[in-house]
């Protein structure tokens, strides 16, 4: 047996814990589990009382839930793992090396072992992926009566009790659903089918997105979403803190990867120094070999750029401004492609109204640089030259096709990136913002060779 295995009653570290946090909520010790080593939350979970601690453990707040089992007893592990809720379970197991898993897997009872093998069978960020088998159903005979005796009996081992579904006595597909405040209104003698919702129920599919999921649930406005197969049998529910997790989860790592970086995968505070450079080096290096084509780009115009050195003044306001229009479209396009409100087959109708788009706002910042070059030159606060007038309507015209470019470039990229199946997140600010550099630079200088041709040029 493993010497760092700790017993699930070595309660000194466990009653010291609760004595310094007594009056402490659930999710206060959750938070102060999470500051402590594997080892200490490890002694300190296994000495509270099992109810206690299966709570906190089913909380997906609580970091390290598998090292922690991992380290105790198969016995108490099992014992614990039996408490927990089958979908939380499914989520913990797939967190260990196969060794651990297979060893955790085997300590627990067929009937679990079978409704957590199942889970874990559907693909992650599905309806099946994130749903529990815990919940409350009835047959369609039942009284009122009957299913409160029922749901008082199993109360503490269903993940909720607000909806109840019921189901055909032969084919145990999905009739109705019934909430709980009706069933509590309702008469005893009646039948079930008295309180029961009107209408189809909804339900999803177990492979349906988990933002399609989210989106039943806000549309229809549920507590709980139920997941039926093909014959309308209830497989599972899908909680709407699951889905609040799952959410959080995956806003955390599109951030991240919107930052221009990989998702930690970790809390800030947690991963390592070197796992933090691993994260973070690749994308930096990637995002300076794509600004190395920024520096090539002003090698190439080099002649130019000794011929009219005012040139070199503008060009942090131009390299910026395509960057930040970019960075704009290519953020709500993310973001209303995650919300469903944009579909991979829209983007000609994106294109359509980010062209006009990036027109108005190129000659809105056109403007404001050309009045900027008009004021300081009247000033006497700078002299840009005797064809000051025309270098003026140069960062005119090349904010307009810098800007434009520069909308189009960042709102299209997501639809690229979805199209070749890969997470649009990816098309992150920097990355767009180096793109847009390079071209930006280009724009400028073709623009100020067609303008200033024959006169600085």
């Amino acid at each position: 047996m493993n010497i760092n295995r700790f017993p699930l009653r070595a309660g000194h570290a466990a009653r010291a814990f609760i004595n310094n946090s007594r009056g402490a909520t659930i999710a206060e010790h959750v938070d102060a589990l999470n500051a402590l080593t594997v080892q200490d939350a490890g002694r300190v979970l296994s000495g509270m009382p099992m109810d206690y601690a299966v709570n906190i453990l089913d909380r997906p707040e609580l970091r390290n839930a598998a090292q922690i089992l991992a380290l105790m007893s198969d016995e108490d592990a099992a014992r614990l793992l039996h408490g927990m809720s089958n979908d939380r379970v499914a989520d913990v197991l797939l967190e260990l090396d196969g060794e651990t898993r297979a060893r955790l897997f085997s300590s627990l009872d067929e009937p679990v072992r079978i409704a957590i093998q199942h889970l874990m069978g559907y693909p992650p960020r599905t309806a099946g992926g994130i749903m529990t088998t815990e919940f409350v159903s009835v047959p369609v005979s039942w009284t009122v009566a009957q299913t409160l005796d029922h749901v008082r009996q199993v109360e503490r081992s269903r993940e909720t009790v607000y909806a109840i579904y019921v189901l055909d006595e032969v084919s145990h597909a999905l009739m109705h659903v019934v909430t709980l405040r009706r069933l509590i209104t309702g008469e005893p003698d009646a039948s079930i089918l008295s309180v029961a919702q009107k209408g189809t129920p909804v339900s999803a599919d177990p492979l349906m997105k988990q933002e399609d999921v989210a989106r039943l649930i806000r549309k229809h406005d549920l507590l709980a979403l139920p997941v039926t197969n093909e014959h309308g049998q209830v497989l599972g529910i899908v909680t709407v803190d699951d889905v609040i997790d799952t959410m959080i989860s995956d806003t955390t790592e599109a951030a991240q990867k919107f930052g221009g970086m990989e998702a930690l995968g970790q809390p800030y505070m947690k991963i390592s120094f070197a796992g933090m450079i691993r994260k973070r080096a690749g994308w930096l290096a990637a995002l300076f070999l794509g600004e190395m084509l920024t520096a090539s780009a002003m090698q190439h115009f080099e002649g130019e750029l000794e011929k009219a050195v005012v040139l070199t003044l503008f060009i942090p306001l131009i390299m910026s401004s395509g960057g930040n229009s970019g960075s704009q479209a290519t953020s709500l396009i993310i973001r209303a492609l995650a919300l469903g409100e944009l579909k991979l087959s829209d983007w000609w109708k994106v294109l359509l109204r980010e062209l006009p788009t990036g027109i108005v706002l190129g000659a809105i910042l056109g403007l404001v640089g050309f009045m900027r070059i008009v004021f300081w030159q009247s000033a006497g606060l700078y002299d840009y030259g005797p064809h000051w007038q025309m270098v003026a309507i140069t960062v005119f015209a090349a904010l307009i096709g810098i800007v434009t470019f520069g909308s189009i470039c960042g709102s299209m990229l997501p639809f690229v990136l979805q199209k070749l199946r890969l997470d649009p997140a990816s098309a992150s600010a920097p990355f767009v913002a180096t793109l847009v550099d390079v071209t930006g630079l280009v724009i400028y200088f073709s623009v100020a060779l067609l303008i200033l041709s024959g006169t600085l040029l």
